[in-house]
């Protein structure tokens, strides 16, 4: 609850300093007088900014069950169904957190964790996985995934593409406006907004946006090093999450819906845009935390 306050906290503070960067500017009466009414502009940001996150994280759990074919265990069919489950009790009473919602889905190997509030989260695995590792490794795993929820990361990040989203919907509007007013300066019909605005409107909507998912990706891969280092403390030592990664450093991992992509073990093309850093980075980050 404290994460979600903060988010709203965020997102209402990036827009006042926003409105008022663009006021001690002058860029508030300029736009103004060419028709632009900026209080609109910042609470349609805020809207984006803000609404379309928050209803993402409340519906990440069933949209991941959904788009990833996650089936609940809600009573265990068999042995290792069972010794899932108790893990992730186990690790989950660690942690602190309520017990989540445990669930398998088919495909290679993969696990992903998420859900709005720490007490009602989802934790998925994949058959590959489950098919593919030890014992220990998979509950090193789990332990990684229960440590993302218990670190809040599906808040935290919802709340970082929030706030990238706000900028981008403000500042492609407000340069576009600006743009569009100096193209059509001394139209005797210049009556709002024309074509200059609409096209300039949709680039920087994409040129920021690429540059804002560079950001939360920057993130994202922060949050990846701390999610390794709480499996390591939940399990007591590292080895069976270095296990685990070496591991899966030889496995061809399985491609996640966009919704959940950033929570999984693995994931992401090109550096810059990669939701997870190199397997042989996290390595060595926990050898390092070791030595």
């Amino acid at each position: 609850m404290k994460r979600i306050l903060l988010f709203v906290l965020t997102n209402v503070m990036v827009v006042a300093v926003l409105g008022t960067v663009a006021s001690l500017l002058g860029v508030n009466r300029y736009l103004t007088a060419n028709g632009l009414d900026l209080g609109a502009l910042l609470g349609f940001a805020l809207v984006i900014g803000f609404g379309g996150a928050i209803i993402s994280l409340l519906i990440s759990k069933p949209m991941a069950k959904w788009t990833s074919g996650v089936r609940v265990i809600n009573q265990p069919a068999n042995v290792d169904e069972a010794w899932i489950v108790e893990t992730v009790r186990k690790l989950s009473e660690k942690a602190g957190i309520g017990m989540p919602e445990v669930g398998i889905f088919e495909g290679a190997p993969n696990a992903f964790a998420t859900g709005a509030f720490k007490n009602s989260a989802l934790v998925a695995v994949s058959t590959g996985l489950l098919q593919g590792m030890k014992h220990e490794e998979i509950e090193a795993v789990l332990g990684h995934e229960i440590a993302h929820v218990a670190n809040g990361d599906m808040v935290t990040m919802t709340l970082i593409q929030g706030v990238m989203n706000t900028f981008v919907v403000f500042l492609s509007r407000v340069i576009a406006y600006a743009i569009d007013s100096f193209l059509r300066k001394g139209d005797s019909n210049n009556s709002g907004p024309g074509i200059g605005y609409m096209v300039t409107t949709i680039v920087l909507d994409i040129v920021l946006g690429f540059a804002a998912a560079i950001v939360v990706a920057w993130f994202s891969r922060h949050r990846e090093f701390r999610a390794d280092a709480g499996a390591a403390q939940l399990m007591g030592r590292r080895q069976p999450m270095i296990n685990a990664l070496a591991r899966l450093g030889g496995m061809q991992p399985g491609e996640l819906p966009k919704s959940v992509a950033a929570f999984g073990i693995m994931g992401g093309v090109g550096k810059l845009f990669a939701t997870h850093p190199p397997i042989e980075d996290r390595i060595a980050a926990l050898q390092n935390a070791q030595a």
